[in-house]
């Protein structure tokens, strides 16, 4: 979509005559000068909820259980309650979502980051205490706050290239499709030979996996006839489709014993759809407790892994969402920058704080994107839906994995259109751009991606002769993430 100018949505109006007036809603999100309107906020909002709502569900799984039998113990035996996490979980997402939304005027869902709250329960708690790893999730969310604050983090984003910038975009589309054919069971790791296959040994054998394909075809057929709506109706009707296989067939949830059932969730409407949120988790945090525990340079290091995974995830992640948006400027910057910066750094010192994990942008929020959602309306909207899963966790439920995986490959695909801007008959720009589309899903990893494309950049600019057009921060990142990627070794020589 391409972003109208505010003068080119303005209602032109005869001479002498007054303008149309417009509703505080509209005047302080400039939802038409963003060439929206407030029902497809509200869509996006909701379609950016549902497609993020498995974290409510998935963060409790990773960073707690129901007993310490079934949850990630620290070191000294601690462990934390999953209904607790869920908790928290809803509530630091509603919160930082919606002040998101208010500040930065923008679109994105923020809730607890996948990859550092599994870092945190199977490397971090191995020789700290839960409240001394949030700690340091707090600590890294200080320094980010520290980054935007002076402009720091505004002064990288800036030195980057638009075709690295063009280049993270796609890989976040591709990345995110591939989330959702791994978590359909659509795509499985194999024992042996390849690293991945179709289904199961090549075919399509399980009801989640067909549910989910059929979701991807309707989700599909909508957006391509431009039905108003359409992620969100398709999202609806396969949950709908989803609870009626369940009722019939009984699946179940999946696991070593019932590898065909659902992935996360098992979409059933049963039981009490209402509980009363248990915020105990809130405060409970030691910031220094881990350096005197395991020493300076141990807990420094586990610092620096938190920031830069965390500064350059998010850094990708907002230009991948903003281009898709249509609210990002020829040089990859968007409005309210800086805010945006600051706000999603203190949404890790909010994870921290109530140890549910350090939360950041969710490239999930590209769902919300194309269904329409330009302005920060669409976030308020997914906040405050966060805040009610808090009370509402078992009905959040019902919507499976398999249904939220579907609406992300199709955002995938939408994501792809930015590749046009990268010149791939230059190979000095062909190859970096290439290694950090491919790193990303290959390794899981947005910030991965994103400094095997910085390294690759720097280096090969420089030896090709254009070693001047290389931005001096640049080097600066290229010399960071080379430190990031050889940290263990580093670890190894130095004993941290």
């Amino acid at each position: 979509m391409t972003l109208l100018k505010p003068e080119q949505a303005a209602v032109e109006t005869a001479p002498g005559s007054t303008p149309p007036s417009r509703s505080f809603l509209d005047s302080f999100f400039h939802i038409t000068a963003r060439g929206s309107t407030i029902a497809r906020e509200f869509r996006g909002g909701l379609v950016t909820f549902f497609t993020m709502a498995y974290i409510v569900i998935l963060n409790p799984l990773i960073l707690g259980g129901f007993s310490p039998d079934n949850a990630p113990t620290d070191v000294a035996g601690g462990w934390l309650s999953a209904a607790q996490v869920g908790a928290v979980t809803g509530l630091t997402a509603g919160v930082m979502t919606i002040i998101f939304g208010l500040v930065a005027n923008l679109p994105f869902g923020l809730a607890a980051g996948l990859g550092i709250n599994s870092f945190l329960a199977v490397s971090v708690i191995q020789d700290v205490t839960w409240p001394e790893a949030m700690g340091l999730v707090v600590i890294n969310g200080l320094l980010i706050v520290l980054f935007g604050v002076t402009g720091a983090r505004t002064a990288i984003f800036r030195a980057v290239p638009k075709e690295l910038k063009a280049a993270i975009t796609v890989g976040i589309g591709l990345f995110i499709a591939f989330i959702g054919f791994v978590d359909s069971g659509f795509v499985r790791p194999t024992a042996g030979g390849p690293p991945v296959q179709l289904g199961t040994d090549g075919s399509i054998t399980t009801l989640p996996t067909l549910v989910f394909a059929l979701g991807l075809l309707v989700m599909g057929i909508l957006v391509a006839r431009k039905v108003q709506g359409g992620l969100l109706i398709g999202i609806v009707a396969t949950t709908v489709l989803a609870v009626i296989v369940e009722a019939v067939f009984k699946v179940g949830p999946g696991s070593d014993a019932n590898p065909g059932g659902w992935h996360l969730n098992t979409p059933v409407l049963a039981g009490h759809l209402v509980s009363v949120p248990d915020l105990s988790l809130v405060g409970q945090f030691d910031m220094f407790g881990s350096f005197s525990r395991i020493g300076g340079l141990a807990a420094t290091m586990l610092v620096f892994t938190l920031v830069f995974t965390n500064f350059f995830d998010a850094m990708g992640t907002m230009t991948g969402l903003a281009k898709s948006a249509g609210v990002a400027h020829k040089d990859g910057t968007f409005p309210r920058l800086k805010s945006a910066f600051i706000v999603e750094g203190i949404g890790a010192v909010a994870g921290g704080a109530t140890s549910g994990s350090s939360n950041t942008v969710y490239i999930d929020s590209a769902a919300g994107i194309g269904e329409g959602a330009r302005t920060g309306l669409a976030s308020v909207i997914t906040g405050v839906l966060f805040l009610g899963s808090m009370f509402l966790t078992p009905l959040t439920s019902v919507v499976p994995l398999e249904v939220a995986a579907a609406a992300l490959v199709v955002v995938g695909a939408m994501m792809m259109a930015q590749i046009r801007e990268i010149k791939f008959s230059k190979f000095s720009v062909a190859l970096p751009a290439f290694l950090c589309i491919v790193t990303m899903p290959l390794t899981y990893s947005i910030a991965n991606g994103i400094g095997v494309g910085f390294i690759a950049w720097t280096v090969i600019s420089a030896a090709s002769g254009r070693i001047r057009k290389v931005h001096p921060l640049m080097w600066v990142v290229t010399v960071g993430f080379l430190v990031y990627f050889a940290r263990g070794p580093i670890n190894a020589l130095l004993g941290a």
